[in-house]
Parts: structure tokens; sequence; C-alpha cells
């Protein structure tokens, strides 16, 4: 059986630009292998329902639509790369039901464990998501100083564009997650990150988390909303939501990005 554990993390985010705008939260994930037999605790479950759950259909594919595991190895496939021998899954669990992740990290691992991959998901408050595929050029390990650049393709936030690059940043180990986001772009952007030590997922965890930060993604998803007034507040540029073409080409510079996969096709 394989342990599921708790990320106990602190995401911060900072706005770049004329007008600024930081916050920093304390949120929990879990870390897990969803294609191993997992040692879930009593309340917490996979594909069924309980207090705390995770779902197939919440990750790899359209929301609501996904098909976890499977879609990242076809994705694999589709461009031509060799198959991860191991996944692991940085995410928000549903609570009581309800899920919201803005982004969910795929660690792929390679026969001598070593981590040569990374799936960002990145999911907005419109129901839109995308993914990059975060590789180095000649698929070797990832190690904490690299950095890793992909062009930006969806509508995440209202008040910036649909334009500029993400350099992502990774950190895993035993004991800790920790990935790093700067959106680059030509007035402005914004650094985001995502840390914590790993533990244990248990049933005292989970009533624990519950009572320090109540209803889960439901708390992040108001969380972004308070940050909009804010910046709405202090004047900032509102864009409409606009949907960006994914190219038809696989990779774009040391970051590969995944076009869109649906029904088994690329």
């Amino acid at each position: 059986m394989t342990q599921i554990d708790h990320i106990a993390g602190h995401t911060y985010h900072g706005r770049k630009g004329a007008i600024d705008n930081a916050f920093r939260y304390s949120i929990d994930y879990i870390l897990f292998d969803p294609e191993a037999r997992n040692d879930t605790p009593a309340l917490f479950s996979i594909n069924r329902a309980n207090v705390t759950n995770w779902r197939n259909r919440d990750h790899g594919g359209e929301p609501h639509k996904g098909r976890g595991a499977v879609w990242v190895r076809e994705c694999f496939d589709a461009h031509g790369l060799a198959q991860p021998d191991r996944l692991t899954l940085l995410t928000q669990p549903r609570v009581l039901g309800h899920v919201f992740n803005p982004v969910s990290f795929w660690f792929c691992f390679d026969a001598e464990d070593h981590m040569f991959a990374v799936v960002a998901e990145v999911t907005n408050t419109y129901g839109t998501r995308h993914s990059y595929l975060c590789i180095k050029p000649d698929l070797s390990p990832i190690t904490p100083s690299d950095r890793i650049v992909a062009t930006k393709r969806v509508h995440v936030s209202p008040f910036q564009e649909i334009e500029g690059q993400y350099t992502f940043r990774f950190d895993y180990s035993d004991q800790r997650v920790g990935v790093w986001i700067d959106y680059g772009r030509e007035n402005g952007g914004l650094i985001a990150t995502l840390t914590g030590q790993r533990a244990p997922l248990t049933n005292r965890v989970i009533l624990w988390s519950f009572l320090r930060r109540p209803f889960g993604a439901r708390r992040t998803f108001m969380l972004i909303l308070w940050q909009a007034i804010k910046l709405w507040v202090k004047k900032a540029r509102f864009r409409p939501f606009r949907s960006a073409p994914v190219p038809d080409h696989p990779v774009s510079g040391p970051g590969t990005e995944l076009r869109k996969i649906k029904d088994g096709a690329a």
C-alpha cells in the first residue's frame, strides 16, 4: 500500500507593475500516486464520496470530464516521449463534494526515480483548462536550480492579458514540495509560489485542517474573489474573458506545451 501525503502548504502571489498587490495564504494539498493501491484514512476516498475525496474526472482533460493518469500517459505517447515509470499528483482534494484547483501538478519519474517532467494543469474560474508539460530539452532530471519556460496559452486572471511566459521552478523531495512560477510580461506579471512539508494524511490531519481552513476549495475560490475585488478597487484594468488558440505544434522552446487531447486523440 502506498502512503498519501498531506501538504500543509503556503501560497504567495505578488503582482508586478504599476498596481501592486500581494497575499499569502495557508492551503491544504494532497500528494499521491493515483495509479497505486493507496492506504486511505477513513475520512478520505478515491473515486467515491466521503468527507474528503479525489476523483479521476477532476484531472487530466477537460474539467469534470477528466481521465486522470490515463490522459497524462496519452500525452506522452502523443508527443513521442518515453512513458514515466511513476506519477504523483499534487492537488487540492474535494471537501464535502466540492473542488476547485487553480493549478495542480503531475510529477513524472523515470525508472531510476528521477523527476524528468512535470505537467502543470492550469484551470481558471471560467472553467477553461490548459496544461503545460515542463521538461528539459535533453529530458534529464529536473533539479531545484532549473528554470523551465512555457508561453501562456489560457486566460487566467481578468486583470492580466493572454501574453508573456511562465517560468517554472520545482523542488521535490521526500520532506517537502515547492513550486515557483514567475509570470513575466512587458507591463507586469506576477510571482506565485506553493511550498509545504510532506506528512502522512490521517483522519486527525483531515479534521484539524477542516477546523483551521474550513470548506477547502470553496475557501480558495472565495479568496480569489476577494483579491479580485481588491484589484478592482485599486482600478486595475479589467479584461473580459477570451480564449487563446492552442498551437498545432507540441513544442515551444525549452518547455513543451500539451495540445488538448479529446476522445483519446491529439
